[in-house]
């Protein structure tokens, strides 16, 4: 059994061969299980969240145990934390344990990319980075696979792990650090939000027309990075109904605020890759992506981890 941690993660998971394990897995329209989500009471702290995210393939089985400390900013270590266990899926073996964690923000960050394969205009020159946590470096570069940015930016609530993010990415490209978000938005082709916000970051009346909008953040019904205005007029995608449509904050909060209701998503993932829904319709259209994640994903990216690997 090998046992893999987060620098055999990241040399082993190049964003294009996972973006297109992605997208090849999601065309087969996969049954990907409920995630288990159980409220953990911490003293004297906002409660937190353990998820238990299971799935399968002809190869595979595996499951991710994922806890989320949203306090755990302020005490300087990272909000989730989690392990992936793999299994064989003729035998039952295990055959790994990897950083749950790293699988989570370099899945998160490809199927984000996916989407934007679909739904960013071809042309889109300049990317804003919502939030400086522990997957804006992964989004930052999963986004760039997709379109060739001239400009990359960054805005955070606080100057709190913005250096860090430059510094990561120094090598790879400049990033500038924005501190008006209203104006940062009125100037992006494609926003990237990765917080744990709850109150509207990205508002409707800042973004122009043609921009993509990723939401990653707000995977609870009570968080939101969006205003409402923003979800009832523009065209709606998530990775999966099932989970978007009952967890993501931005629509949950949309429905009960505005005319919008969860039929008005345009496609899931699996239609999108399928070519079911052809994605961007116009130039003009304001497009959204709202992702809590899918098992499956997990999943692809622990297989394509373990094969280079193991080789």
């Amino acid at each position: 059994m090998l046992t893999l941690n987060k620098s055999d993660i990241q040399a082993n998971l190049p964003y294009p061969e996972l973006i297109e394990g992605l997208r090849s897995a999601f065309k087969k329209n996969p049954k990907i299980p409920a995630r288990q989500h159980l409220k953990v009471p911490v003293a004297h702290s906002t409660p937190a969240t353990l998820l238990l995210m299971p799935a399968w393939d002809h190869s595979y089985v595996g499951v991710k145990i994922a806890s989320v400390f949203p306090e755990n900013g302020a005490r300087g270590l990272p909000a989730i934390d989690a392990i992936y266990v793999l299994k064989s899926g003729e035998t039952g073996e295990t055959l790994a344990i990897l950083d749950g964690a790293e699988i989570t923000r370099i899945r998160t960050a490809a199927t984000s990319a996916l989407a934007s394969s679909y739904l960013s205009r071809p042309d889109s020159k300049t990317l804003l980075m919502v939030g400086a946590g522990a997957l804006a470096v992964p989004l930052i570069r999963a986004h760039s696979h997709i379109r060739t940015f001239t400009r990359v930016q960054i805005w955070n609530r606080s100057e709190r792990g913005i250096d860090q993010v430059r510094s990561e990415l120094e090598n790879e490209m400049e990033v500038q650090h924005v501190s008006d978000l209203n104006e940062a938005t009125a100037g992006a082709d494609v926003i990237s939000c990765a917080t744990l916000s709850s109150t509207p970051l990205v508002l409707r009346e800042h973004v122009r027309q043609g921009t993509h909008v990723d939401l990653v953040g707000a995977y609870l019904p009570t968080m939101r990075e969006s205003n409402a205005e923003l979800i009832s007029t523009s065209s709606i995608f998530v990775d999966t109904r099932a989970g978007a449509c009952v967890e993501g904050g931005d629509l949950v909060q949309a429905a009960l605020e505005t005319s919008f209701k969860m039929e008005d998503v345009k496609a899931e993932l699996s239609e999108l890759c399928q070519g079911i829904h052809s994605g961007r319709e116009s130039n003009s259209e304001v497009s959204v992506f709202k992702s809590v994640g899918a098992s499956i994903e997990d999943l692809v990216a622990a297989s394509i981890v373990f094969n280079r690997f193991s080789k």
